[in-house]
């Protein structure tokens, strides 16, 4: 095949290009996945719509509220984009496998052929990774959080939050906790890249322990119930993530180097 000549349809098959088709070619991705987003944001919009997933996202708290009580808008315009921000964040959240997918296509072309099989495998765990982080933080935190701190409110005080408030905090607990699902995915990539031996990221077990209490208490709320449902979490994807590098480098490892290595033993 002529340099010049069009590659095969494997669009993760890497090819020598010059460095102007790298930024054409990640144009394209930005596009494709700003494209996918619109489209999943279009869609939303017409079901269930913003006022129905504005009202799911605060049901947690307004379950913990007194009875009667509802939230608040004090600015003019909230009631129009607060859900409308609401429906962009779950357009981003459902187009996130094709998001990442460009992501890591972009990437792969500098990765050995051996390497590329598992691309759809990290964007896979990535996604779902992601998504069970904002799962946990919806289903499990929110309830808790508002439940304790409900349950400081003086008698003399009628709780009534503003909806852009509310959203601001979704929105930072939503990215904190999806962000922290992420752990093993960040130990796995510094494990395979050669930046730090998995044994290494063992003995800084410790560190990273007190390292996930001091981010947690950073961006969470000053409770200890969203601070510990944060960092136990963290540090339980940490041994996950442990794991799961000493396979995959096992997996992504050259038949080649795997016989020097096995010389190497047995020497």
């Amino acid at each position: 095949m002529s340099s010049f000549q069009k590659p095969d349809h494997d669009e993760l098959a890497g090819t020598e290009q010059p460095f102007v088709s790298h930024l054409m070619e990640l144009r394209d991705r930005l596009l494709r996945a700003v494209i996918a987003i619109a489209v999943c944001f279009g869609a939303l919009c017409l079901y269930p719509g913003p006022g129905h997933l504005y009202d799911l996202l605060a049901a947690p708290l307004v379950a913990n509220l007194p009875e009667g009580t509802k939230m608040i808008a004090t600015n003019v315009i909230a009631p129009f984009f607060v859900p409308i921000k609401i429906t962009m964040l779950a357009g981003f959240l459902l187009a996130l496998p094709v998001v990442l997918y460009q992501a890591w296509a972009f990437i792969a072309p500098g990765l050995y052929s051996h390497e590329k099989r598992l691309v759809m495998p990290l964007v896979v765990s990535s996604t779902l990774l992601f998504f069970a982080g904002v799962a946990f933080c919806y289903f499990f935190v929110f309830g808790q959080v508002f439940k304790f701190i409900q349950s400081f409110a003086p008698k003399s005080i009628t709780a009534a939050p503003d909806i852009e408030a509310y959203l601001g905090f979704v929105m930072n607990m939503f990215i904190a906790f999806g962000a922290a699902f992420e752990v093993p995915v960040v130990v796995v990539v510094l494990a395979r890249m050669g930046i730090v031996s998995v044994e290494k990221l063992r003995e800084w077990r410790g560190y990273f322990i007190v390292v996930a209490f001091i981010i947690a208490a950073v961006i969470t709320p000053p409770d200890i119930v969203s601070q510990l449902a944060l960092a136990i979490p963290m540090c339980l994807l940490y041994e996950l993530g442990l794991f799961a590098a000493t396979h995959f480098i096992r997996a992504t490892t050259p038949p080649e180097d795997r016989d020097d290595q096995s010389s190497s033993d047995a020497r």
